[in-house]
């Protein structure tokens, strides 16, 4: 099992270019099986659950081509496909739920097994089978698999008010109502950039959304979709992780081909921590020349403080100067890596869904197991400012959403390498 060695004390300078988003790529290949024929979507990562979405979309009769170098994806999607999402590939991405809307929409029936991937909360699909219902669709649980068929005659379009603006019930049923019949209201929905990269696609494909980039959608139904070309959002995530290694280890890092925009409180959190931050005309620059002060973080649905970045800055807070509260809003277990920080020396306390972190002038390396994507991303930032050597396993976690981490941080300065090595007992 590969694991990252990293030397910590190096200084990150240098230049990193943004590729597509992670979260956006693989719902937009989802996306392309509402229309026959060939999509392409570039500005795709080249990622571990971009392989498996590949692998699922061709398991559903698609023909899917995937070339890193340009990153680029293909999908050849028939006239006819498949309705079931086989259970080995799902519970290794939660992702795949992506797939419920399209096929519903395409073939009036969807097996999708129920989902796993990150460890980091129970992030029930209940909002996605109640819209479904709402639209006529019936929904069963059965042998680990979510069931549903929709009516004679296709899914109906209706209001649906979401309980909390989830990302992925709004993908589910943007997805499932594009080619319902009449008009279907989404109220309280996510607003995030990639919910509004899936709504330009299909827009593209011919599909009529008013609202798109405010919490209330309003989809008035199309009888068929036509295949398209487009270009992924650039991912603010990765964006910010980059952010944050600039500030950790008093750095100077240009970030290319990211929209600032996204990451408006990020960035305005990092100033507060001592950071001096220019936006440029593809994205921005972040310098750090003392050890920064703890900032309080409190995560929010878009356009609040994003809960995907709440471990790098916790990571952060672990060597500032002070102590800083983050709460976390949205996932009740992504306190889960705090444990592992702790190896390190960093002094945290959590208590339900706050995390008090004093800061420490040093950490210390030790051997530590990332338990999902971006808590792998914070352990490896801790790493980069601890005394002595520090092992990340299960680091399978981070290349499911970082392309080539270990070496553009090399690139940047950092002393670290990916070798093979026993699983961290």
């Amino acid at each position: 099992m590969d694991v990252f060695r990293i030397q910590g004390g190096a200084r990150l300078v240098g230049e990193v270019h943004i590729t597509g988003a992670k979260n956006s790529s693989l719902k937009l290949m989802a996306v392309a099986l509402l229309a026959p024929g060939k999509t392409t979507i570039r500005a795709v990562p080249n990622i571990l659950d971009v392989t498996i979405m590949a692998e699922l979309l061709r398991r559903l009769g698609c023909s899917v081509s995937y070339s890193a170098e340009t990153e680029t994806v293909e999908i050849d999607v028939p006239a006819t496909i498949e309705h079931r999402a086989d259970y080995d590939l799902v519970r290794r991405m939660r992702a795949s739920i992506a797939v419920l809307g399209p096929l519903v929409a395409r073939t009036g029936a969807a097996d999708v097994a129920l989902p796993g991937g990150d460890a980091i909360g129970s992030r029930g699909l209940d909002m996605h089978t109640a819209g479904l219902e709402r639209m006529g669709a019936t929904v069963a649980n059965e042998h680990g698999y979510l069931v549903v068929h929709a009516p004679d005659g296709g899914l109906v379009g209706t209001h649906v008010y979401l309980d909390f603006p989830s990302v992925g019930a709004t993908e589910t049923l943007l997805m499932a109502a594009v080619t319902a019949n009449g008009v279907t209201v989404i109220d309280n929905a996510a607003r995030e950039p990639e919910i509004v990269d899936i709504c330009n696609m299909l827009l593209a494909m011919g599909a009529q959304i008013d609202g798109i980039g405010t919490s209330l959608l309003t989809i008035t139904g199309v009888s068929s979709l036509r295949a398209v070309e487009h270009t992924t959002v650039a991912d603010r995530i990765v964006a910010g992780t980059w952010a944050v290694a600039a500030v950790i280890t008093g750095g100077d890092i240009t970030v290319r081909n990211a929209n600032s925009e996204h990451l408006s409180i990020a960035l305005e959190k990092l100033v507060t921590a001592g950071a001096e931050v220019e936006i440029t005309n593809d994205g921005f620059r972040v310098q750090m020349n003392k050890r920064p002060t703890a900032i309080d973080v409190v995560t929010l649905p878009y356009p609040g403080f994003p809960t995907d970045l709440q471990p790098q800055f916790i990571a952060l807070n672990s060597i500032a100067e002070g102590s800083a509260m983050v709460t976390e809003n949205l996932f009740e277990a992504r306190f889960r890596f705090v444990q592992e920080l702790t190896r390190l020396g960093a002094e945290v306390r959590t208590d339900g869904h706050h995390a008090l972190i004093r800061g420490r002038s040093q950490l210390s390396g030790a051997p530590v197991e990332a338990t999902d994507i971006r808590a792998g991303a914070g352990l490896v930032l801790a790493g980069l400012v601890a005394d002595g050597e520090t092992t990340v396993h299960a680091i399978d976690h981070i290349d499911r959403g970082y392309v080539d981490f270990e070496k553009q941080l090399s690139k940047l300065g950092a002393n670290i390498i990916r070798e093979t090595s026993p699983q961290l007992s």
